[in-house]
C-alpha cells in the first residue's frame, strides 16, 4: 500500500506539467491579429480614396484638362504659326500711348466716322485662312452677324477671353471645349470693315477688360 501511495503523487505531477510558453503565445497571437486589422483598414481606406479621386477627376474631364493646360500654356497666334510671314496687320489695337502712325492705323472708318479698333485685324493677302484657338478653353458664344462678321468667344481658365470675329464656316458651338491650336473657322470679310477685305478681328480681354493682343504676341 505504501508503495502504491508513494507512486500516486509522482504520477499526478507528470500529468500536469508547467507550460511557460502558453501566455506569451496568446499575446503574440493577439498582436498579429491586431497588426493585421490595422493593415487591412489602411489598405481599405487607401483604395477607397483612390477610387474617389479617380471618380472626381472623371466627373468633369474637360474642366481638369483646361485648368491643367492653362497653367502651362502661353498664348499663341490665332492662325497656324507657319503662316506668320504672310500675315499683315490691317488695323492695330488702339492704344493712346502708341506712336502717331500706329494710332492712325488703329482707326476704322465707317459711315464717315472714325472708330477705334478694339483688337487687331489680320489678313493674309486678302485670302481666306484657317483660324485656330489661341489658348485652350470653352466656347462661350457663337454669334452670327453678317454685318460685323460672325464671332466666336472662348473663355480660358486663366480668366481671359479671346474673340475671333469676321469668320465663316464655324466648326464649334457654345459649350464645346477646345484645345490650343484647334481649328475654329475660316477668316472672311464683312460689311462693317470692308476696307480690310478678308481678315480676322482678334480681341483679347483680361478680367473683362480689352487689352492689346500685341502685348502677348509679336506679329
Amino acid at each position: 500500500m505504501r508503495e502504491e501511495q508513494s507512486k500516486k503523487p509522482s504520477q499526478k505531477k507528470s500529468n500536469s506539467p508547467k507550460k511557460p510558453w502558453f501566455w506569451p503565445l496568446v499575446y503574440a497571437g493577439f498582436s498579429v491579429a491586431f497588426v493585421g486589422m490595422i493593415w487591412g483598414y489602411n489598405v481599405y481606406v487607401s483604395d477607397d480614396s483612390a477610387e474617389e479621386s479617380e471618380w472626381t477627376d472623371a466627373s468633369n474631364p474637360d474642366k481638369v484638362t483646361i485648368e491643367t493646360n492653362a497653367k502651362a500654356e502661353s498664348m499663341k497666334y490665332p492662325f497656324k504659326e507657319a503662316m506668320l510671314d504672310n500675315v499683315e496687320i490691317v488695323q492695330h489695337y488702339y492704344d493712346m500711348e502708341a506712336d502717331e502712325a500706329t494710332r492712325e492705323k488703329s482707326l476704322l472708318v465707317f459711315d464717315q466716322t472714325y472708330v477705334a479698333s478694339t483688337g487687331v485685324s489680320l489678313t493674309m493677302k486678302n485670302e481666306p485662312f484657317e483660324v485656330v484657338a489661341a489658348l485652350s478653353g470653352k466656347v462661350e458664344e457663337v454669334n452670327l452677324d453678317p454685318f460685323v462678321g460672325d464671332e466666336i468667344v472662348i473663355s480660358h481658365a486663366n480668366g481671359m477671353l479671346t474673340k475671333y470675329r469676321s469668320v465663316t464656316g464655324i466648326l464649334v458651338k457654345a459649350g464645346d471645349v477646345v484645345e490650343q491650336g484647334q481649328s475654329l473657322a475660316t477668316a472672311a470679310e464683312n460689311e462693317w470693315n470692308p476696307t480690310a477685305g478678308i481678315h480676322l478681328q482678334f480681341e483679347v480681354l483680361e478680367n473683362g477688360v480689352l487689352v492689346n493682343p500685341e502685348s502677348y504676341l509679336a506679329f
